[in-house]
């Protein structure tokens, strides 16, 4: 069995053999211009466009017109993003964009922020003019939400709050509009942003491939020593290189990959580690979240079984996956694979979720959970990452990102090879 070392000797000597001008046999890889080998995608990169914002607006209002709903409020977070193309921080003052199923849009805007508010807001030329309703600093802005509400004819009814809503401002607008009933907006937002079009995929899908190329550039410079900030550090350099922001935010070294989510325990690279890489980028708003364990020379027996368990996991979950089966059936799917080889049962050792939905955010609808009785529809996209965690030894999870289609599901990149080579092509 290959190992990395036999790799990446095998790659050097290959490149030696070639007579790659500026390189040298002698000159090992880690030597080189920091990841002078991966050049930047950005340029593969399409963003969202303002009609793609302006056709999701009117999704949501079939939508809204389905649940009852008079009126959705959006405040600052990625459903505001995805619906109007406006990247908003979030403050103590309110900024919101109330839609409404019938008429057009209103927002309502700290005056001193109004600028920044038009320049990002999605408008089309010759379209009516924005609605952007402004208050000062002493001024209520509930107030003149209430005000808008009443001139798109919304007096009472139903309006659906996102839920990055925040209860204060909930609180203010329902005291100002104390004839409206607030409920959640989740059929709506979600409805639209869980089926993805082909372009959102298709970022995805560079995302994913971004993610998986600065790991692979990362596990070759990995050397004895390395802590696991260092490893963030260089594959955040690597992301950069490929084009995009992003890293390795978890690396796990040890028996610290029994934690899922880290340990505070200070670690460091040794031969024969067992590691676990989890992160990912952003392309455009859209994201990656891939996992990958490798050992840093020869795992153990016990290693390769829990490896080869979590592999046959992953597969049995995207094979199940396809249009009309439930979320849980998926989970079901990997965690009996699992149980069957001694791991379980239920969340004894498999101590998560088989997956999440993938988007604008990183955990998002739906989630591939026991009992979630949402089907799945083309176009979902979720992660599938199955893990062994070991108290006090070690932890396996593989994960890739994986999107639904007509007939059945794709992972957006080859599942990891084995311990030694995770990147290797089978």
């Amino acid at each position: 069995m290959l190992t990395r070392r036999d790799f990446l000797g095998s790659t050097a000597a290959a490149t030696g053999a070639l007579g790659v001008a500026g390189c040298s046999a002698a000159i090992p890889p880690e030597a080189a211009a920091p990841f002078a080998e991966l050049k930047s995608r950005s340029a593969e990169a399409i963003p969202i466009t303002t009609a793609e914002h302006l056709a999701r607006q009117e999704r949501a209002r079939v939508l809204m017109a389905e649940e009852g709903l008079d009126a959705i409020i959006l405040a600052e977070g990625t459903s505001l993003t995805y619906f109007t193309g406006a990247k908003w921080w979030g403050s103590e003052r309110l900024f919101a964009t109330v839609l409404p199923a019938r008429g057009d849009a209103f927002y309502v805007c700290p005056a001193f922020e109004e600028a920044r508010a038009r320049e990002q807001v999605a408008s089309t030329p010759n379209a009516t003019p924005l609605d952007v309703r402004t208050w000062q600093e002493d001024q209520s802005p509930y107030t003149l939400l209430a005000q808008g509400l009443r001139d798109r004819r919304i007096s009472s009814g139903r309006i659906g709050l996102d839920e990055n809503v925040r209860f204060v401002f909930a609180d203010g607008i329902g005291r100002a509009a104390p004839h409206v009933r607030f409920v959640s907006a989740t059929a709506v937002t979600a409805g639209c942003r869980m089926r993805k079009s082909p372009h959102e995929i298709a970022l995805m899908q560079l995302a994913s491939e971004i993610t998986l190329a600065a790991y692979e550039a990362t596990w070759k410079r990995l050397k004895p020593g390395m802590t696991p900030a260092a490893i963030t550090e260089l594959s955040k350099q690597a992301h950069a290189a490929l084009g995009f922001e992003g890293a390795a935010d978890l690396v796990l070294i040890g028996a610290a990959s029994s934690f899922p989510h880290g340990s505070v325990q200070a670690t460091r690279l040794e031969e024969n580690s067992l590691v676990l890489f989890d992160g990912g980028c952003d392309v455009h708003g859209y994201k990656s979240d891939l996992s990958r364990t490798f050992v840093l020379g020869r795992p153990t027996e016990r290693m390769r079984v829990v490896f080869n368990v979590i592999k046959q996991a992953q597969s049995a979950a995207l094979a199940t996956a396809r249009p009309g089966v439930a979320c849980g059936d998926i989970d079901a799917a990997a965690r009996a694979v699992v149980d069957a080889a001694g791991f379980g049962p239920h969340y004894a050792h498999f101590t998560h979720r088989v997956g999440h939905g993938m988007g604008m955010d990183g955990h998002e609808w739906p989630y591939l959970v026991r009992g979630n009785t949402t089907k799945l529809m083309a176009g979902m996209t979720t992660s599938n990452e199955p893990g062994i965690y070991l108290a006090g030894e070690f932890g396996v999870r593989l994960e890739d990102d994986m999107h639904i289609t007509e007939t059945g599901a794709r992972l957006f990149t080859p599942q990891s090879h084995s311990l030694e080579l995770p990147f290797a092509r089978a």
